[in-house]
């Protein structure tokens, strides 16, 4: 199973992002945790210098900008490749 995680205090952008990440896995009809990170230790602990961020298997895929379905769709597919060989 995937877990994705939408960095940010939970902010309009933020919940644009975690939109976007339930449409595609509904759409792609794939299992994924969706947490939100909004504790800011937590979030820095990402390294990222802007919110949104969006992290897809704990690697960080997108950060400081709302990213569009087909780019979360693709981020997914290759997290699911990586996972299944």
């Amino acid at each position: 199973m995937l877990t994705i995680k939408v960095l940010g205090s939970g902010c309009a952008n933020c919940k644009k992002v975690e939109a976007i990440a339930h449409q595609v896995v509904d759409q792609m009809g794939v299992q994924a945790e969706i947490v939100k990170v909004t504790e800011y230790p937590d979030i820095m602990a990402y390294d990222i210098m802007s919110t949104p961020g969006l992290v897809v298997n704990e690697k960080v895929v997108s950060y400081g900008r709302i990213p569009s379905p087909a780019e979360v769709t693709t981020w997914i597919a290759s997290a699911l490749e990586t996972a299944n060989p």
